[in-house]
C-alpha cells in the first residue's frame, strides 16, 4: 500500500467529495462508524451504490472497513478527516455564477 501526501492526497480527497454521494458518507462517517446498509438507508441510495462508493472511498484511502462478525462496519481511515470535513463545511465561498453550476460543476 502507497502512503500518499500532500498534492496527491487532496487530488484523491477532492475526487471523493466530488460525488455529492460520497460526499454525503464521509459526513455521516464523520458522525460515527457504520454498516452500509444503515448507511445506504439513511442517505437514501440503494445497497449497490452504496457498495459501489465505499468501495472507491477505500480505494482512496478514506475509509477502512472493520470486520464485525458476519458484518463489516466503515470508519474514517484517520480521525482528522472527520475534523477536515467540519473546518470545510465552515468555509465561506463567493462563487461567480458565470464558472460555477449551483450543483459544483465548473463551467469554465
Amino acid at each position: 500500500m502507497d502512503t500518499l501526501t500532500h498534492a496527491p492526497v487532496l487530488a484523491r480527497f477532492g475526487y471523493a467529495v466530488s460525488d455529492p454521494t460520497r460526499a454525503r458518507i464521509l459526513l455521516a462517517l464523520a458522525e460515527a462508524a457504520a454498516y452500509p446498509s444503515e448507511l445506504a438507508d439513511s442517505l437514501g441510495v440503494s445497497r449497490q451504490s452504496m457498495s459501489n462508493h465505499l468501495t472507491c472511498l477505500r480505494g482512496c484511502g478514506l475509509v477502512v472497513a472493520a470486520p464485525d462478525g458476519r458484518r463489516t462496519r466503515y470508519e474514517l481511515a484517520d480521525d482528522r478527516l472527520g475534523d477536515a470535513l467540519r473546518d470545510l463545511l465552515g468555509v465561506v465561498l463567493a462563487v461567480d455564477p458565470a464558472c460555477c453550476a449551483p450543483d459544483g460543476t465548473c463551467l469554465a
